[in-house]
């Protein structure tokens, strides 16, 4: 069994390294946010990522599911362009979903 000094040094170590990677990125963030290419990209990602797991989710849907997702994606697109709420309009469009497939498999 090592010793307690060892441990100790160990132990100090790596609280070191973890807090400093975990800093980092907040660091290296600093400087650039007041630059234009962060303000951008804070604004626009939000969307891209959401059509992104859009289209990756209905690349495999065939057609005895579009009569599912079809009803479920179509209120969750117009909720969300009626109020702007991306929260409510995924509860809403997931729970549409939801009642669909469980009235389909019942």
């Amino acid at each position: 069994m090592p010793d307690t000094g060892y441990l100790i040094a160990a132990t100090v170590l790596c609280s070191v390294i973890t807090w400093s990677l975990r800093a980092l990125p907040f660091a290296v963030l600093a400087p650039l946010r007041a630059g234009r290419i962060v303000d951008y990209l804070g604004r626009h990602m939000p969307v891209g990522v959401m059509v992104i797991l859009a289209a990756y989710t209905l690349r495999d849907i065939g057609p005895t599911q579009l009569w599912i997702i079809g009803p479920a994606l179509a209120v969750t697109l117009g909720l969300h362009l009626w109020r702007h709420n991306a929260v409510l309009s995924i509860l809403t469009g997931t729970a549409v979903h939801v009642a669909l497939t469980t009235l389909a498999h019942a």
